[in-house]
């Protein structure tokens, strides 16, 4: 494939991805926006509670990324129907594990949200909507297999559509049932439980639909759904060590004081938003290296592999140049606050610096999830967390500041920059065929 066709593959994945990835903030921010309208109790009540949420939903994103793996290989391998197939198992697997989480949390809503410590009033509203959304976790999980499937499939354009149209419908069904039916915080609960559900809907009957054409069974199969689960055993580690690394930032933020942790805010969400571009470049990684080695071509899933590199390279850079050089246009957005201001504009000058490394992370992580490899990205998160959690609290022992503390978070990306980079270079992950 000339550099040229893979440019051209890499975009059709990457850009329809990204916009998917957009929608789901813009989803939260839409919420808050609503909610917030009723009051400040109402408002810390869903912050509270849609971080019970996330964390829930978050630790399984496995779900599409190993299922987009084990999709891809079979794609590549020419096993159209077997693709199918195992995407159903990763959908039964995804509705069990929701049904689970979703009764395990309505029962320990008021243990969970009472660990945040909040006021009675707060607490009460979180409680409810808490409960209510769990209405909806075994269709977020759906929707996220399902998306993993069709990624797999080489599909980017499905789920983007999905994922706007059900943004939309959020914001309409939270006003009527908010607003319009004057349910309170229950309303936006209900309103987005129920646009997560048709997009969770959608998305299986997409995937069923062509299981049926194919002549893919339908039926659960036992085999296959644990193995599904145990393939996504090591990228659950994967994720949790990435979280942990996050909570420590934020942890570590809040106790040297308010306007670092107002600027650490900030800065974070910027942040964030610049990895949903590097992650879409991920996700095209995990797309085309499965098909590349589910196809047997070692030395394409190579080409590719160096080719999105650059392009991880290259967004980090022009994201870190953005960041750099126009802070002083956005970061008044954000606060009136002269010394936040300062602080702000001083982090953001480490952020920027290392979004290059930030961007050849993404891919080689995404590259690793495609080639099937969780247990050494398991093994590897691990490892650069253990060396970054000193160099985080040194910050508070050395008695450093938040650019101190966004220099360590960067040695953390540094750490996992040189064991993604380790495995690349070597040929241990190149394991061809349907199934790794």
């Amino acid at each position: 494939m000339r550099l040229g066709e893979q440019d051209r593959e890499i975009l059709r994945l990457a850009v329809p991805a990204f916009f998917a990835l957009v929608s789901e903030p813009l989803m939260l921010l839409a919420d808050s926006a609503i909610v917030g309208h009723l009051g400040t109790p109402q408002l810390a009540a869903l912050g509270v509670a849609g971080t019970i949420l996330q964390t829930l939903v978050g630790v399984c994103v496995f779900l599409a990324y190993g299922t987009t793996s084990a999709v891809a290989r079979r794609i590549g391998a020419g096993d159209h129907r077997g693709a199918l197939a195992q995407g159903i198992d990763g959908l039964w697997l995804a509705l069990l594990l929701g049904v689970v989480l979703a009764v395990a949390g309505f029962l320990l809503a008021p243990a969970a949200i009472a660990a945040f410590d909040p006021s009675q009033d707060v607490a009460d509203h979180a409680v409810t909507y808490l409960r209510i959304s769990c209405i909806g976790i075994p269709s977020m999980l759906l929707l996220l297999a399902a998306t993993g499937v069709l990624r797999g499939l080489q599909d980017t354009k499905t789920p983007m559509v999905v994922a706007i149209t059900a943004n939309l419908a959020n914001i309409s069904l939270n006003v009527l049932f908010v607003y319009g039916l004057d349910m309170d915080i229950a309303g936006s609960a209900l309103g987005t439980a129920l646009a997560q559900t048709a997009a969770g809907v959608a998305l299986v009957a997409v995937v069923v639909r062509g299981a049926k054409r194919d002549g893919a069974k339908l039926r659960p199969d036992r085999p296959g759904i644990l193995a599904s689960a145990q393939m996504g055993v090591p990228l659950i580690v994967r994720t949790l060590t990435l979280r942990v690394a996050i909570v420590l930032l934020t942890f570590v933020a809040t106790a040297l004081g308010t306007t670092s942790v107002a600027a650490h805010q900030v800065a974070f969400t910027l942040w964030s938003f610049l990895a949903l571009a590097l992650d879409a470049i991920a996700i095209a990684a995990q797309a085309l290296t499965g098909r590349s080695l589910g196809a047997g071509d070692v030395a394409g899933t190579r080409a590719i592999t160096r080719r999105m590199m650059w392009w991880g390279l290259l967004s980090g850079v022009v994201g870190g140049l953005a960041l750099w050089g126009l802070r002083g246009v956005y970061v008044p957005w954000f606060t009136a606050d002269p010394d936040v201001r300062r602080t702000l504009a001083a982090v953001l000058i480490v952020a920027a610096l290392w979004q290059p490394v930030n961007g050849v992370v993404f891919v080689l992580d995404g590259v690793l999830i495609g080639a099937g490899d969780g247990p050494y990205l398991a093994i590897a998160g691990v490892i650069a967390l253990v060396l970054y959690v000193p160099l985080a609290l040194s910050v508070l022992w050395l008695g450093g500041g938040v650019v101190a503390l966004w220099w360590a978070f960067g040695g953390f990306m540094l750490l996992r920059l040189l064991t993604l980079v380790t495995r690349e270079r070597r040929d241990a992950w190149l394991v061809t065929g349907a199934i790794r």
